[in-house]
């Protein structure tokens, strides 16, 4: 028997527009919290302040109004994003964290370079190099990464209902939790932002499937928190006719490129669906929820 889910979530990184991709996550999200009767909150992730322009966050409600999305918990606008949501007003938490598993001794210092990194391993897995060096981690040139067992089992609910025993893939060993400069890392950011608001059903792509197994690793190691118990719905990626995966850094399939080429709301749902292979036609929101049937 399924657990009763309470609250999923949309998490966009406003780090370019949102594309083609983005709604597919949006769209099944919607139809599994439909299905379970939970209620969806908008987590926008923008602790990356050098890719992170007000725009992009701008452009996350106007496409969610544009294609009538809705959402029931977060941020309305730009105004109370900045006010109320942005990850830096959660700082506090996440040093809370990082500063746990530091006395624990979880975790250690580390200034390698990704082209280091690259040097000592060419598929640019992390081998460990900077775990016995005691380098200090008041220097804000180094890296704090956790500790990973090798050939370590994390176990994940599925949302089949069955659960599924993964190991962590190579480029996630030792993997960082604080960068150099002093902010968390997206593992450490997303995994404390899930439990701080009570997300108890997670859905995204199989590309983060690595991270879904990361961040319930790392759960075991914070106390008072129930994320290991959460529900993983990994749904299939859209890819170019190239067969690449969608990016932001590529407007072309952007809802906004496609809204200034004059496509009207049915038209990108059914752009949504080419991209997804689904046969037919997908003009509004509800057509969707054959994705999670």
């Amino acid at each position: 028997m399924k657990n009763q889910h309470q609250l999923t979530r949309f998490a966009p990184t406003p780090s370019g527009f949102l594309h083609l991709g983005n709604i597919y996550s949006f769209l099944t999200t919607h139809h599994i919290a439909q299905k379970e009767n939970a209620k969806v909150f908008l987590r926008i992730d923008d602790l990356d302040k050098d890719r992170t322009r007000n725009n992009y966050i701008n452009d996350i409600f106007e496409t969610l109004d544009f294609l009538e999305i809705p959402y029931d918990r977060g941020p309305e606008n730009l105004k109370d994003f900045k006010s109320n949501f942005s990850q830096f007003s959660r700082l506090h938490l996440y040093r809370e964290a990082l500063e746990s598993l530091k006395i624990n001794k979880l975790i250690f210092a580390c200034d390698c370079s990704r082209k280091k990194i690259l040097k000592m391993n060419p598929k640019g897995f992390y081998t460990g190099f900077c775990r016995n060096r005691q380098l200090s981690f008041a220097n804000t040139d180094t890296a704090w990464r956790v500790k990973t067992p090798r050939n370590n089992d994390v176990q994940l609910n599925d949302y089949s209902g069955i659960t599924i025993t993964g190991k962590l893939p190579g480029v996630l060993n030792d993997f960082i939790i604080r960068k150099k400069g002093g902010l968390p890392s997206y593992q450490l950011a997303s995994l404390i932002d899930d439990i701080h608001f009570g997300v108890d059903l997670i859905v995204r792509g199989k590309d983060l499937y690595g991270s879904s197994l990361a961040q319930v690793f790392l759960s075991g190691h914070l106390i008072g928190n129930q994320f290991s118990g959460n529900t993983f719905y990994h749904h299939k990626i859209l890819k170019n006719e190239k067969s690449q995966k969608l990016s932001k850094s590529t407007g072309s399939t952007s809802v906004q490129y496609l809204r200034k080429q004059g496509k009207k709301k049915a038209q990108v749902y059914q752009a949504v669906a080419d991209l997804a292979g689904l046969k037919g036609q997908y003009n509004k929101l509800e057509d969707f929820s054959i994705l999670v049937n």
